[in-house]
């Protein structure tokens, strides 16, 4: 009976943990950090389909699988003003690129709302179903 709702909560839990992550690359996009070490590298959330538990063709939503991170290795900026920077005036940057983050955000805040419409409109119908039975 509940089945909308579960499979839209798991997708709700998916997409936040997205949102998380982009929200921490747009937040460490000018981190710079001395050369000799890695760079700021970006999140990126895996999602995987969570298969029905009896044998229906109906799953039961999704889950984060894991996640993955960018190249350490960034882009090299020189920087003298930087007091991390080395004796050529280097710093290692994240190599993340504002536009494609920006894009993410935006189909991540979509699929949030979706799903959030989803559950509202499963709970008015399950309401609307107890009101048949006063």
């Amino acid at each position: 009976m509940f089945n909308a709702m579960n499979t839209a909560g798991t997708s709700l839990h998916v997409y936040r943990t997205w949102l998380d992550a982009i929200s921490d690359n747009i937040a460490n996009i000018n981190t710079a950090r001395p050369t000799s070490g890695p760079a700021f590298q970006q999140r990126m959330v895996v999602a995987e389909a969570v298969p029905s538990t009896d044998g229906s063709a109906i799953g039961n939503g999704a889950a984060v699988a894991g996640v993955t991170f960018g190249d350490p290795a960034g882009r090299v900026v020189n920087d003298p003003s930087n007091p991390l920077a080395d004796a050529q005036g280097n710093v290692r940057m994240p190599d993340i690129d504002l536009g494609d983050q920006m894009v993410q955000m935006l189909v991540a805040e979509r699929g949030y709302q979706a799903n959030l419409a989803t559950v509202s409109r499963a709970k008015d119908s399950y309401q609307a179903a107890l009101e048949l039975g006063k």
